[in-house]
């Protein structure tokens, strides 16, 4: 049976983020995930998710300034001081909230000769991130982001999470697999999840191109949905998608898989 989370850093945007938590559980989401929580303190969110019987499943790791069209945070080498700091809000956020996985952006280089650098820096964050959440038996998951939305993102496909993975062989480092950003690049979904699914510790969708919900793109999400069900994959899956139109009306594929887990419960 599948598990899905509603991201509120994209879903229920209509009224303020305290907010969207209460509007998630009306509409049937038990769990939620959020990109970055910082703007809100940790013990308000921990009220509100306590208070709509809810669990939040994800959040990242601040990123600096990547969503502004920065480099970001956990490749650069010049930043590792900041990035250090950055885990450590998320260890202060994470021991309130509990959550069942950090994510940690990679980020982008822009300049050919300088990506071996900033692999490596990434690298040593993430082993470094992954020794600090095991310690609070979170799990440490980094994921791939598509060059058309974001040009020079370094990790950026399917083979390089692997890569990092058989590299650093890290016990509890996963990836976290999107699957707008991977078809954006062209990758196969349905075929990676159902074959390394005990890699991944987190999936997250939204339709292609347009990044809108199931429907609004070319993705076929009964197969996708499917696909994942019949894997080894028993974790959750984000909905992290841009509401094309109000955000309860862009729930029809949820309401459908709610109905199928229903029937399956007989």
């Amino acid at each position: 049976m599948l598990k899905f989370t509603a991201n509120l850093s994209l879903l229920f945007n209509e009224v303020e983020l305290i907010q969207r938590f209460r509007l998630a559980k009306q509409h049937g989401f038990n769990a939620v995930e959020i990109q970055f929580p910082y703007a809100l303190d940790a013990k308000s969110i921990l009220h509100t998710l306590t208070e709509n019987e809810q669990k939040l499943i994800l959040f990242n790791v601040d990123a600096d300034d990547l969503l502004q069209g920065g480099e970001g945070l956990a490749c650069v080498p010049e930043k590792r001081h900041q990035f250090l700091r950055a885990v450590e809000k998320a260890v202060n956020y994470a021991e309130i909230l509990k959550p069942e996985a950090i994510n940690i952006l990679p980020g982008c280089c822009r300049i050919e000769h300088k990506k071996p650098a900033y692999r490596d820096t990434f690298l040593e964050n993430l082993r470094y991130a992954s020794d600090i959440f095991a310690a609070l038996g979170i799990k440490t998951v980094f994921e791939a982001i598509n060059t058309i939305d974001i040009p020079g993102f370094i990790i950026h496909n399917e083979q390089q999470m692997l890569a990092i993975l058989n590299e650093l062989k890290h016990p509890n480092l996963f990836m976290q697999y999107d699957i707008y950003h991977m078809q954006m690049m062209e990758q196969k979904p349905e075929a990676f999840i159902a074959t390394n699914a005990a890699a991944i510790g987190h999936i997250q969708f939204a339709d292609c191109p347009g990044r809108g919900q199931p429907g609004t793109g070319q993705l076929h999400f009964e197969h996708i949905f499917n696909a994942i069900e019949a894997s080894a994959y028993s974790g959750w899956i984000g909905a992290e998608y841009l509401p094309q139109g109000p955000s309860i009306e862009s729930l029809t594929w949820f309401r459908t898989q709610r109905a199928l887990n229903n029937l399956r419960s007989f």
